[in-house]
């Protein structure tokens, strides 16, 4: 069964339609009018080897707040459902990626139970125009959608674009071995029958 999921969701801020195959080959298609996410968004597919597609339209004349925000609110709900009930999924996933002089990890509990730990600072307040708090603000909304536990560590960095790129990269593959179906566990990868 395709594990897919597509979503659709319009505020007053934004309107974002977007479309998520865990089983991809590192495919996107995005148009988010925020460059950088742009770039962490294709780095992130490429390097989970899934598929996402993402059209937004937000009101950026504001800021990359709301559009950022809601990105990270449609790809936690598309994650969601495409696994389903996670049946034959491996559930954790653990990745570290350098990059440079960055060292980031990040570790993914597809629990059911939404948690963001994130313990990363950045040097600077923006990456060209984005702000870097926008991370922190993804990441949680990510998490509490998709119901992941996230546990974010930049072990070290000086580059602030270095190190945010290193923790996507981190995530990808984090994700990627987490949603990967192992044929020797049955059912559902928990002793209480359920995630």
């Amino acid at each position: 069964m395709a594990r897919t999921a597509a979503i659709s969701r319009k505020t007053g801020e934004t309107n974002i339609q977007l479309s998520f195959n865990v089983d991809g080959e590192g495919v996107s298609e995005l148009d988010t009018g925020v460059p950088f996410m742009n770039h962490m968004l294709d780095l992130f597919t490429k390097h989970g080897q899934f598929n996402l597609t993402v059209q937004a339209n937000g009101d950026i004349e504001v800021d990359d707040h709301h559009t950022t925000e809601d990105i990270g609110i449609c790809l936690g709900l598309a994650i969601k459902d495409a696994l389903g009930d996670k049946r034959g999924i491996k559930r954790y996933g653990n990745s570290f990626v350098p990059m440079d002089e960055t060292l980031a990890q990040v570790i993914i509990d597809l629990s059911n139970r939404p948690h963001l730990e994130f313990r990363a600072e950045f040097p600077n307040d923006k990456v060209g125009t984005f702000d870097t708090e926008l991370v922190h603000e993804f990441l949680w909304k990510l998490a509490l959608e998709a119901r992941m536990n996230l546990h974010v560590i930049l072990h070290y960095g000086k580059n602030t674009h270095h190190m945010i790129e290193a923790i996507f990269k981190a995530m990808a593959r984090a994700l990627d071995e987490a949603t990967t179906i192992d044929p020797r566990i049955k059912g559902i990868p928990s002793t209480k029958g359920m995630l």
